[in-house]
This record gives structure tokens, sequence and C-alpha cells, in this order.
């Protein structure tokens, strides 16, 4: 993507030298071959390292996350420190964008998607400012028994699934995540089908906050830019083909 944009930006001083009149459309043509390359498909994990990820205030992904067939999967210890956490998060930050994996949850087992978090001192967990599309178990996690809006492909707490099309324990299941600031849309699509849509700002973003367990927490959903975050929830859980694209 770089090296696109690189060579479409080395075009456009190329064309300025030269005749505007002559060069007016070749101009258009090379800022379209930026925007292209803008939006590119950029790959988060490609199944052979944790490049690109890192622990939530903390440093390099080791142990408990482990490297397995192409995918990152986390296996909880059985002799866990008190207070020890191992949520993921991306290095980069974005904005708008549509974010793709394929997601496994082993039996029992809870996880989550964020987005949006802000990484600070301040704040303990990634779930305290990113909002959360769930990752369950809905046949044996006792959370699918607290409403809808807890059980998988749900904005956690707040908006439900419109159906149940999540794939049983052990099995993979595709997803997709769109957040788009501009035109004030967010939406889940698990397995082929659109399940969940929501605002993303504004009064009725803030409609649904006021409604969650989320109403009095300082920070939550409050960043528009921010991390891609994978939650260690205490069970196993494996995440690959992870994908973005910024719109």
């Amino acid at each position: 993507m770089k090296r696109a944009l690189m060579l479409a930006l080395l075009a456009i001083g190329v064309a300025c030298k030269e005749n505007p009149k002559e060069n007016k459309e070749e101009k258009e043509e090379v800022i379209e071959i930026v925007k292209e390359a803008e939006n590119e498909w950029v790959t988060l994990f490609d199944g052979s390292s944790f490049e690109g990820w890192h622990y939530y205030n903390g440093g390099p992904v080791t142990e408990p996350w482990k490297l397995e067939d192409g995918a990152m999967v986390f296996y909880p210890s059985e002799n866990r420190e008190e207070g020890a956490s191992f949520n993921l998060v991306s290095d980069a930050e974005f904005t708008d964008f549509i974010l793709t994996m394929e997601w496994k949850i082993a039996e029992g087992g809870n996880s989550g998607i964020f987005w949006g978090v802000s990484e600070d001192e301040k704040y303990a967990q990634p779930y305290l400012t990113g909002p959360e599309i769930q990752v369950l178990d809905n046949e044996r996690h006792p959370d699918a028994q607290n409403g809808e809006n807890r059980m998988a492909g749900a904005l956690y707490d707040m908006v439900s699934p419109t159906q149940h099309v999540t794939k049983p324990a052990g099995e993979w299941n595709t997803f997709e995540l769109m957040v788009n600031h501009k035109i004030n849309k967010g939406h889940v699509v698990l397995n082929g089908t659109k399940i969940v849509e929501f605002p993303v700002h504004g009064p009725d973003w803030d409609k649904m906050v006021a409604s969650s367990k989320f109403a009095d927490w300082e920070g939550f959903g409050a960043y528009r830019t921010g991390k891609i975050g994978l939650q260690d929830h205490g069970d196993r859980v494996s995440y690959k083909n992870i994908k973005i694209k910024a719109l």
C-alpha cells in the first residue's frame, strides 16, 4: 500500500510540472489511484507472528497466547496471578473501517472484540473505553441467559442480534464489523448474515449507552479513533485471518 501511495504521489508531482490542460485527466486518474491505495485491505494478523499486536498497557505478546495452525489462541493459565490480564490491542489506531476475521470459542467460553480502545494507564482494561462485540458460547456460557444483547454478535449490553446464526463452540465463525463515523453507522455481519446495526456517535448512541451498564463509565465509547482489542476473559478463544480496510 505504501509503495502504491509513493508512486501515485510521484506521478502527481510529475504531472504538475507539465501543461495543466493536457494533464488534467492524468492528475485526476492519479488521485483515484491514491484513493484506491488508501482503501486497500491491510492484514492485521497473518497467522505467522504477533507483529502489529501487544498487550494492553503492556509489552510484546507471549504466553498464554500461542500461534497454532495460522491462528492466535489464548490458553488460560491454571495458576493465574490475581489481577493478571492478557488483553491484546493493535499497534495501530483506526477511526472509520471494516474489520474482518474468524473466531472460534471453546465450550463455555467468553471473549470479545473491541474498537475505539484508548490505551492509557488510567484505564486498567480495554473494555473501559472500547465498545465490545460479544464472542460467546451461547449454549453453555451463563451470560447468554442475561439477555440477547449479551449473546454472540451483540453490541454488548446495547444491541441484540436480529438472528442467531452463531456456530457451535469449537467451530469457526466469520465476522465483519463496520464502524463509520462519516455516516454514523455501524454493523455486524456474522457468518454472512447482517445481525446488528447501530449508530456510532451522537444522541442515539448516547441513549444506548445511558440504558446500559456503561452509563456512568467515564470514557466509554468516547474515542472515535482507537485501537482494536481482543479480550482475555479467562477462556480459550482463537482468532485468525484478521484484516482491516479504512473507509
